[in-house]
């Protein structure tokens, strides 16, 4: 018999289950994808302890100035979901913290202590392009289908979704700064913000930048290639290397001189 229940449940598995815009088989919807960024979005706010998220009035100017930066991203034909996902980037206060990270959805969130780190527009726009690709190839749902396997897949398929989606809420934000990708989610993720920013005024490999530079600063010690959030930044930097030679898209530098403008609106900046 329960042989039997489980063949049953793949095969509704199976016929529920659908590939994405991405070629990537899904087993959430969008709403249920969009729902799911939204609750955390909203524990990620309501956690200051946690996240000090910068108050997009007090800091406005600073947000216009992101905010160019990543919608210009997002108009490239290349994202998927740029018309679906509710996009929204919000920047956390914390100068010792060289991160961004996506959520389902396309929320994204963005570090002072990165901004304040990067030299340049062109290294924050291959940062972002990399984080929009994170949300866009839908790596998080994907994980999520991995760690929770064919049970929860199947009740939230049937519509019994109410707690288990909040416990799910609760355990990614609960470490959502420290959210691990695989190897190939993160070249996925590097790749895509190549082809992102050859549709821009950016140097197309302007992500490189951000990993060359942790290696220059020695900050690459102890960092597991396949357990960081950003894995070995020598392999990372041939990677991205590699594929805008191979779609021989521009590197030329954009970097305007109002880069350093933006980083004095931050809070506790002393450039």
């Amino acid at each position: 018999m329960r042989t039997v229940l489980l063949s049953l449940g793949l095969g509704l598995f199976l016929i529920l289950s659908a590939c994405d815009e991405n070629d990537n088989l899904q087993v959430f919807s969008l709403d249920q994808e969009i729902q799911l960024g939204r609750q955390l979005d909203s524990s990620i706010v309501n956690n200051p302890q946690e996240y000090q998220v910068l108050d997009s009035v007090r800091y406005a100017n600073a947000y216009n100035y992101l905010e160019n930066i990543f919608f210009g991203i997002l108009r490239s034909e290349e994202v998927a979901y740029r018309e679906t996902f509710p996009w929204q980037i919000r920047i956390i206060q914390d100068d010792s913290t060289l991160n961004a990270f996506a959520a389902p959805g396309g929320y994204v969130y963005v570090y002072t202590g990165l901004i304040k780190y990067l030299d340049s527009e062109d290294d924050l726009a291959g940062v972002l392009g990399h984080e929009i690709a994170h949300a866009d190839l839908r790596h998080s749902m994907r994980n999520i289908q991995r760690q929770y396997g064919i049970g929860i897949l199947l009740s939230l398929i049937l519509g019994d979704n109410g707690n288990q989606l909040a416990q799910i809420v609760g355990q990614l934000a609960a470490g959502a700064a420290g959210l691990s990708f695989s190897r190939e989610f993160e070249t996925e993720a590097d790749e895509a913000s190549v082809e992102y920013l050859s549709q821009t005024s950016y140097n197309c490999a302007g992500a490189r930048s951000f990993f060359q530079k942790l290696t220059e600063d020695g900050k690459t010690s102890g960092i597991p290639t396949f357990l960081s959030t950003h894995p070995n930044p020598n392999n990372r930097f041939e990677n991205i290397t590699k594929k805008a030679e191979s779609i021989g898209c521009s590197t030329q530098p954009y970097n305007p001189s109002s880069y350093q403008v933006f980083q004095q609106m931050l809070p506790g900046s002393t450039l």
